[in-house]
């Protein structure tokens, strides 16, 4: 059963949803850019038989708040207030695209809290080719300035970023969605370099690998996190 919750951090409440026994190891789940919680949907409950599954809505996302003041970083800085605030002092984190970023972030900047990494799809932070944004008709499940101000973070990343994947000691798995996926795939393969003991698997099943091969996503995930 899914539970549907909501937790007050630093001024801004974030929606979350949870899955399996209180008592479990805890694993959070992170989506991509634009997504929720509801995006975990086909492969939380699998996790949610041997683990205390925790999927929050990002700032700007879902039934969390829209404060207008978005950021990569202050996404993290949520994400750790959200582990204090539930009492969970070190967890198995899985970031997909957007919330792979946040998740390797958290990663470096707090490694005692993360003891297993998976990052699906997500590339090395290199400066990218801006694109023309142009927004969706009608009322959207995000706040479009929140979209407009994490893209120019992606297009122009902080340096910093990179030189702190050396800082990650969780166990860390890459997930490549392969050739069809629109993120560059070297780009992959280099992240899963950057990071200290990182490894890298390809699923090519395009950039929603949870989505499109649930199956395969689950099989290497799981075997990773010894579940």
């Amino acid at each position: 059963m899914t539970d549907h919750r909501s937790v007050d951090l630093e001024g801004i409440r974030l929606a979350y949803q949870a899955w399996g026994l209180l008592d479990a190891p805890p694993l959070v789940l992170l989506h991509a850019l634009g997504e929720g919680a509801t995006d975990w949907d086909a492969v939380a409950p699998v996790f949610a038989r041997s683990r205390r599954v925790y999927a929050p809505d990002l700032r700007g996302h879902g039934l969390s708040d829209r404060p207008g003041d978005y950021s990569l970083e202050l996404m993290q800085s949520d994400v750790l207030h959200f582990l204090d605030r539930l009492g969970l002092d070190r967890v198995d984190l899985i970031g997909h695209s957007l919330g792979g970023v946040v998740a390797y972030l958290l990663a470096s900047d707090r490694p005692q809290r993360v003891a297993r990494l998976v990052l699906e799809d997500v590339p090395v932070p290199r400066p990218r080719e801006p694109i023309t944004l142009t927004r969706p008709d009608g009322e959207l499940p995000f706040d479009w300035e929140m979209v407009r101000a994490v893209r120019r973070q992606l297009d122009t990343p902080d340096p910093a970023w990179s030189e702190r994947l050396g800082a990650i000691t969780a166990e860390t798995l890459v997930v490549a969605g392969g050739p069809s996926s629109h993120i560059p795939q070297d780009r992959v393969a280099e992240l899963a370099r950057r990071i200290p003991g990182g490894r890298m698997v390809t699923i090519p099943a395009g950039h929603l690998v949870h989505h499109c091969a649930p199956e395969a996503f689950m099989e290497a995930v799981s075997a990773f996190l010894r579940l």
